[in-house]
C-alpha cells in the first residue's frame, strides 16, 4: 500500500496537481483537519521499503451513512479535492463508487443548508473515483493479483519452508491453518509452492461425506511411496460442499485416528500480513499507482470509475462496479453451493492452478492415466545458467507425466552429459518431490548446445526413444532448441514436440516477458539494495552505485530500479554518455541541497553489468565522488552471484508448475500418427512465454527469425520501457537534454 501511495503522490506532482493523503481511511475524510494532509515529493521518500500502510487504515461505520458522506464531501470540497484514489478491499470501493454516485445531491445539500457557497464547489460538480485493489486474499475478481497478496504468500511460505524441515526430521504431519476467508487463493497457491499433499479452500468443497477417506488416501498413497512428511494447508474459510465448517483440528484429528501420524497445527494468524513487500508487489503497486493519477486525469463525467487491475503482465483498467459485483457473485455462488460457477468466476488462472495442484499431487490413480498406446517419453533437460524455478518446473513435468501414465526423463548436465556420459534418468516420484523448495538445479546445468555433438545426441534421443523435449533455461535454451529444430532434415530423432520454458534472471529470451527466476533474482537484490540503502541513508550523504547482472538485457536492472525508488538506472539499451552523468550528478547536488539533511536522504544508482564498457561502476563512482566536492559521498558495491538466489520466490514456484504443465500438455497435443511429417512442422518447436495478458506458444524459428537480437542475446522488443519511464517520473530523474 505504501508503494501505492508513493506512485500517486510522485505522479500527481510530476503532472502538475496536488496530491492530499488521506489519514486513517474514510473516518479521516469525516474529520477532516489534520486528518487531510497536503504531500509533497519529500513525504514519501523511502515509503518503497515499508510494510503496512504508512497513512493508517479503518473500518469507518459513519461512511455507510448519508451523514457520514455528506461530511466527507464538505471537507474535500474544503480542501478543494474532488478526486479520490482509493486502495482498499471491495467493500471500501462499493462505498468510494456509491459516494461518487450521491456527489451531486451531496452538493446540492450542503449549498441550500449554507455550508458551502457555490462559489467554493465551482469546479469540483464531477467526483472522480479510482480503484486499487489492497487485499491479501487476492479475493477481487477481473485481476490476477492484489497489491500484498504475493507478499503474504511470501511470508507464508517461508513459514511452512521452516515448518517442512521439522515435519522431514521427525516424519510428522503439519496442519497450517491460512487467511482467506472466503476465498482460497493463499491456500492453493501456497499448496502448490511448497508441495502440499492436500488443501482445502472454499471454491472447491470436498465431499461432507467422504473427504476425510479422500484426504487419508492420498496422504497414505504419499507415505507409501517413501515420504516422510506431510503438509495439509486450510484456508480459514475452509467449507464441505455442505457448507459446514471444516477446522484445522478436524483434519489433524482425521490424520491421527485414520493414519496414526503424529500431527501439529500451526496457525499463522497476522504474521502473514506483516513485513516489507515482495518485489511483485512494489512493482504492482508502483504502476497501479501510476496509472491510477493517468486515469484519474483521462476521466470524464460519463467515464465509469475504473479499478486498476493486472491480467498475467499486464496493468489494466476495468469498471470497478463490475469487478465489485463479480467478486460478490463467487460468495453467492459458494453459498448457492454452485462451486463450479465460483472456480469459473475467480480467473482461469486460478482454476488452471488448481489443476495443476491435483496433477502434481494425485498418484497412482487409473482414471486419470492415459491409454497405454498414447503413454509418452518425455525428456527433461536443464541449459544455462541456474535459475529460480527450475527445479520445480522439473517436479511438475515429472508428476504431470506420471499421472498421466508417461514416463519423465531427466538429461543430466545438459547436452554435454548427455553426449558423453548417457547422463539419462529415469525420474520418479519420490525423486522429485521436495524440488519445489530447491535453488539451482537437481539435474544439473550448463551452457553447451547440442551442436557440441548433434550425431550423439540424436542417438540418445532414438535410442531412448523420446517422444516430446522440455527444454528449461535461458538464451542458451533458446538457441538449443532452434539447433534441435533446424537439425530435423537430418535427424529424425528431433521430429517430436519440443518446448523452450525461459528460465534466467535475465530475463532475455525471445517470445516472453517472464523468465523463472527473474523474480527471485529481483527479491534478492531487492533485500540486497533495502540494506545498502539503510546504509547510505544512515550517513545521510551518501550515493551507492550498485552493480547488477543481467547481460545485455536492461529487465533487471529496471526493474529493481523501479522497486527501490533508485535515482538512476543505466541500461545496455541506452548506454551511458558524459552528457548523462553531469545531468545525474547535477540532480544529486539539487536533491541533496533540498533534503537540507533530513533522514532517508541515501541513495542508489543502478547499473547494469554491461551498461559501457568505459563507464565502469568503479568509475561512476569515482566520478560521483570527485564531483560532489566533499558535498555528498559515493561507494560501489556488487552482490554479485546473490542475485541468483537461493530458495526460490513463491512466484516462481507457481509459475514454475503452471507453464511446466503447460508444456506437458503442449507435448501431448502435437502428437501425431504421422510423427515424421508432423515432428518437421515449425510450431512443433515453440517457446512458451507470457507476452501480455496472455500465456502463448511461439515458433522457435519465427522468434530466431524476427524477433531476436542475436549479436546481444536479447529480443528487438523492449517491453519494459514503459517500467523505465515510471521509475525516472518518480525518481524525478530530470531528461537528459541532447
Amino acid at each position: 500500500m505504501n508503494g501505492a501511495v508513493r506512485a500517486v503522490v510522485r505522479a500527481a506532482i510530476a503532472k502538475g496537481c496536488t496530491p492530499y493523503a488521506i489519514y486513517e481511511g474514510y473516518q479521516g475524510l469525516i474529520e477532516g483537519g489534520s486528518m487531510m494532509k497536503q504531500m509533497h515529493w519529500e513525504d514519501v521518500r523511502g515509503w518503497l521499503s515499508e510494510g503496512g500502510t504508512l497513512i493508517g487504515t479503518a473500518r469507518c461505520a459513519p461512511f455507510r451513512e448519508r451523514w457520514g458522506r455528506l461530511t466527507a464531501a464538505k471537507n474535500m470540497i474544503v480542501n478543494g479535492i474532488d478526486a479520490l484514489i482509493v486502495c482498499g478491499g471491495d467493500g471500501s470501493l462499493t462505498g468510494a463508487d456509491l459516494f461518487r454516485s450521491e456527489w451531486h445531491g451531496l452538493l446540492a445539500e450542503l449549498v441550500s443548508t449554507g455550508e458551502l457557497t457555490e462559489e467554493q464547489v465551482k469546479g469540483h460538480e464531477h467526483l472522480t473515483i479510482v480503484g486499487l485493489v489492497g487485499s491479501i486474499d487476492n479475493d477481487m475478481s477481473s485481476t490476477d493479483a492484489t497489491i500484498g497478496a504475493f507478499s503474504s504468500l511470501s511470508r507464508i511460505c517461508q513459514s511452512v519452508d521452516f515448518i517442512d524441515a521439522t515435519a522431514l526430521s521427525h516424519s510428522r504431519a503439519f496442519v497450517v491453518e491460512v487467511m482467506g476467508r472466503h476465498c482460497g487463493w493463499l491456500a492453493l497457491m501456497a499448496g502448490i509452492a511448497t508441495g502440499a499433499d492436500y488443501v482445502f479452500i472454499p471454491e472447491q468443497p470436498p465431499n461432507s461425506k467422504t473427504w476425510g477417506d479422500e484426504m487419508c488416501a492420498i496422504v497414505h498413497a504419499h507415505r507409501k511411496k517413501g515420504k516422510r512428511k506431510t503438509i495439509v494447508i486450510v484456508a480459514e474459510g475452509a467449507i464441505d460442499d455442505q457448507l459446514n465448517t471444516v477446522t484445522a483440528e478436524d483434519v489433524k484429528q482425521l490424520l491421527v485416528d485414520k493414519l496414526g501420524l503424529d500431527t501439529r497445527i500451526t496457525t499463522l494468524g497476522h504474521v502473514q500480513r506483516g513485513g516489507s513487500a515482495v518485489a511483485y508487489d512494489r512493482m504492482l503497486s508502483t504502476l497501479q499507482g501510476f496509472d491510477a493519477v493517468n486515469a484519474v486525469l483521462e476521466s470524464t463525467p460519463e467515464t465509469p470509475s475504473p479499478m486498476i487491475g493486472i491480467t498475467e503482465n499486464k496493468i489494466c483498467r476495468m469498471p470497478l462496479v463490475g469487478a465489485v459485483a463479480l467478486t460478490k457473485s463467487v460468495a453467492t455462488a459458494i453459498k448457492n453451493k454452485d462451486f463450479q460457477k465460483a472456480m469459473a468466476l475467480r480467473d482461469t488462472e486460478f482454476e488452471e492452478y488448481y489443476r495443476a495442484f491435483l496433477a502434481t499431487t494425485i498418484i497412482d490413480d487409473e482414471s486419470l492415466k492415459v491409454p497405454v498406446e498414447k503413454r509418452l517419453k518425455i525428456a527433461i533437460v536443464n541449459i544455462g545458467a541456474p535459475a529460480g524455478g527450475m527445479n520445480a518446473a522439473a517436479r511438475a513435468a515429472a508428476c504431470y507425466c506420471l499421472s498421466k501414465g508417461h514416463t519423465p526423463y531427466a538429461i543430466h548436465n545438459g547436452f554435454t552429459g548427455l553426449s558423453r556420459h548417457d547422463s539419462v534418468r529415469e525420474l520418479n516420484w519420490l525423486d522429485v518431490d521436495n524440488w519445489v523448495i530447491r535453488g539451482g538445479s537437481e539435474i544439473g546445468t550448463n551452457r553447451n548446445l547440442p551442436d557440441v555433438d548433434l550425431g550423439m545426441v540424436a542417438y540418445y534421443f532414438q535410442k531412448y526413444a523420446f517422444d516430446g523435449l522440455m527444454i528449461v533455461g535461458g538464451f542458451e535454451a533458446f538457441l538449443s532448441l532452434y539447433q534441435l529444430g533446424q537439425a530435423r532434415v537430418n535427424y529424425p530423432a528431433f521430429r517430436i514436440p519440443m518446448v523452450c520454458l525461459p528460465a534466467t534472471i535475465s530475463n532475455n529470451v525471445p517470445g516472453t516477458e517472464y523468465s523463472l527466476g527473474s523474480d527471485t533474482c529481483l527479491n534478492a537484490l531487492v533485500d540486497y539494495c533495502d540494506v545498502i540503502k539503510q546504509s547510505a541513508s544512515a550517513t545521510r550523504r551518501r550515493v551507492f552505485v550498485v552493480e547488477v547482472q543481467g547481460g545485455k538485457s536492461g529487465y533487471v536492472a529496471t526493474y529493481a530500479g523501479l522497486c527501490v525508488g533508485a535515482l538512476a538506472v543505466y541500461t545496455p539499451e541506452e548506454g551511458i554518455s558524459l552528457r548523462t552523468l553531469e545531468n545525474d550528478i547535477v540532480h544529486l547536488r539539487e536533491s541533496y541541497a533540498q533534503d537540507q539533511g533530513q533522514n532517508r536522504a541515501g541513495k542508489l544508482i543502478l547499473r547494469n553489468e554491461k551498461a559501457s564498457k568505459v563507464f565502469t561502476t568503479e568509475l561512476i563512482g569515482d566520478i560521483i565522488r570527485e564531483e560532489a566536492k566533499n558535498r555528498f559521498d559515493a561507494r560501489t558495491a556488487n552482490p554479485g552471484h546473490l542475485q541468483q538466489g537461493g530458495i526460490p520466490s513463491p512466484m516462481d514456484r507457481l509459475r514454475a508448475t503452471r507453464l511446466a504443465v503447460k508444456c506437458m500438455q503442449f507435448i501431448e497435443n502435437n502428437q501425431e500418427s504421422d510423427i515424421g511429417k508432423r515432428g518437421m512442422a515449425p510450431e512443433s518447436a515453440s517457446v512458451i512465454g507470457i507476452l501480455g495478458a496472455k500465456v502463448v506458444f511461439t515458433g522457435v524459428k519465427y522468434l530466431y527469425d524476427h524477433e531476436t537480437e542475436l549479436q546481444n542475446r536479447r529480443p528487438r522488443r523492449t517491453f519494459w520501457a514503459t517500467m523505465k519511464t515510471v521509475s525516472e517520473t518518480l525518481s524525478g530523474r530530470p531528461p537528459v537534454i541532447v
